[in-house]
């Protein structure tokens, strides 16, 4: 039998797994990084799944908090490193049957224009808010996100000592959809800021988290690619681990977590061999993994295992639709106006803010929907993205169809029946592009690949019915609550074993926080000296009292 004996064992190498092994490596501890698949990166993963030579984002493509992850400034990755964020002007167009449209910019001044032709209240309603989301972002919303949580009634405490931050905390019990009607008072202006308050998972009724939309609004006037593909980023994590030491075995299938004395020892993998833990464990998987299959609910408190069964994930979640182009598309709307036809995200297939509901509710029910989606070409802003030898080659561009909101159970047939209708699927919301784009059809779109939430689940094990957050947005699963009280702030009632995955806290999105939060944890348990400058966006909060001392 083959043994190993690390310092700490890590499981999962996603964006949250890298960041973990990455911190610990340059602190000395010998470290050792165990992922499942052939590559690491978890949802940082940029495949050939067209055609040879084009390289397509598979599942995380658009990034979210560059300028505040701490994992990209202290990793060098931008500077000693090639990291390359492509980060457009004009960021999304929502364009209507009627050839109007409306556009959020970087400039704020810009995106209020383009609303103002809908409606003036709503501009100014607009500029306001911009101001607002801004200053939440920078005071609690971001900071939050790379610190760990605090119980709910001190945190709510806190936030009373800002005007900023109070104003975020009584969004909390309103809905995404009260929030933007709150706001704005034309029809199709709601459309589009609802459309962006859900498209990462909220669910546009639920009451009770709020507070998130100011940030997920605010987001999307910061969307970022990465030169390159998604997958460098984490190629180049993985990279820094290696250089500092630390080890990354691939294709590693875990039997278990050992467990002696009510304390994580190691793992032992599927082929017989055992890895020692001398410090400590750390599990990225969802809870479901961490304690069910690798560890046993029979070896469980009986209160956590309640909880763990407990743990909701979301009832909706993404399709995917790669298109390899001979063109661009050619939309009939904004001729007037070049720009248009380079924006990173389109919405296409909404007219009202009905529609969108109508598409919400159709899911929710386990519905497939043929309603609206967002489509993006990433090589008109990335041309490494089409890497072919021939320079007749008829492919020019890759496209990107994402239906933000589909059932995992079909009610019609469960989660299997996406074998029978995600190829109609397509080719129906092919049609809706065609509508906006007619130079979009069998002659100039030559491939695709289908990715349904029955196909992430099978690809990424963790992200359980599609579910890319490892769990649902609940306010009962969120901040101290993620994934439960017992494993709050990343500790488990299990000695050194540690949980760092998205079902903690701050959650899913590519964010690096649950990663950054458990290397805090970790850190302060194991005495580790940081070499690590605390986060830049955390020293204004903590010194207005916003947010609490680790």
């Amino acid at each position: 039998m083959k043994r190993m004996k690390f310092d700490g064992i890590i499981i999962g190498g996603g964006p949250n797994g890298l960041t973990i092994a990455g911190y610990l490596a340059k602190s000395g501890l010998k470290i050792v990084l165990l992922e499942r698949r052939y590559e690491i990166g978890g949802g940082l993963a940029t495949e050939n799944l067209l055609l040879p030579g084009l390289l397509v984002d598979s599942h995380a493509i658009w990034h979210m908090m560059v300028e505040y992850a701490p994992p990209i400034k202290d990793f060098e990755l931008e500077t000693r490193y090639d990291l390359e964020f492509i980060y457009p002007e004009l960021q999304v167009v929502m364009p209507f049957s009627d050839g109007t449209y409306l556009a959020i910019y970087k400039d704020p001044e810009r995106t209020a224009a383009s609303i103002r032709k809908f409606s003036e209240k709503d501009a100014e309603a607009f500029l306001d808010f911009y101001k607002f989301s801004e200053e939440a972002m920078d005071l609690f919303l971001a900071p939050a996100t790379y610190v760990n949580p605090m119980p709910s009634l001190e945190q709510v405490a806190l936030l009373e000592k800002h005007p900023i931050t109070k104003k975020v905390d009584e969004l909390t019990g309103f809905s995404p959809k009260q929030i933007v009607e709150d706001l704005f008072e034309h029809d199709r202006v709601r459309a589009l800021f609802l459309f962006l308050a859900t498209m990462w998972g909220l669910e546009y009724d639920l009451e009770g988290l709020g507070y998130l939309v100011p940030l997920m609004i605010n987001r999307a006037w910061h969307f970022r690619l990465v030169k390159g593909g998604s997958h460098h980023l984490a190629h180049l994590m993985g990279k820094y681990i290696a250089e500092h030491g630390g080890r990354v075995i691939t294709g590693a299938l875990i039997k278990r977590i050992i467990i002696e004395d009510n304390e994580a020892k190691g793992v032992e993998l599927e082929d017989g061999t055992i890895i020692e833990a001398e410090k400590f464990v750390c599990s990225t998987l969802n809870p479901h993994q961490t304690f069910f299959d690798l560890i046993g609910k029979e070896k469980l408190d009986e209160e956590l295992a309640i909880r763990i069964t407990q743990w909701q994930y979301s009832n909706t979640t993404y399709y995917n639709l790669h298109l390899a182009l001979t063109e661009l598309p050619q939309f009939t709307f904004g001729k007037d106006n070049p720009e248009l036809q380079k924006a990173l995200i389109y919405v296409l297939g909404y007219d009202s803010e009905e529609d969108l509901i109508k598409h919400f509710e159709a899911s929710n029910k386990g519905e497939l929907h043929v309603g609206g989606f967002s489509f993006c070409i990433p090589s008109l802003h990335d041309p490494t993205r089409v890497m072919l030898r021939r320079k007749d080659s008829v492919v020019k561009h890759i496209g990107l169809i994402t239906v933000e909101c589909v059932p995992y159970n079909l009610k019609d047939g469960g989660p299997l029946a996406w074998y029978k209708v995600r190829r109609s699927y397509a080719e129906k919301l092919k049609e809706v592009l065609k509508k906006y784009a007619p130079n979009m059809n069998e002659d100039t779109i030559v491939w695709d690949y289908i990715s349904t939430p029955l196909d992430i689940e099978n690809k990424f094990p963790d992200m359980k019915q599609g579910c890319f957050k490892q769990g649902a947005y609940l306010p009962l699963q969120m901040g101290y609550f993620r994934p439960n009280e017992y494993c709050s702030r990343h500790h488990t009632p299990i000695k050194k074993l540690y949980l760092g995955g998205a079902c903690t806290h701050s959650g899913g999105m590519i964010t690096f926080g649950p990663g950054f939060c458990a290397v805090e944890t970790i850190a302060k348990d194991l005495n580790i000296p940081k070499w690590w400058p605390e986060p830049e966006c955390l020293k204004k909060p903590k010194e207005l009292g916003l947010i609490g001392e680790e």
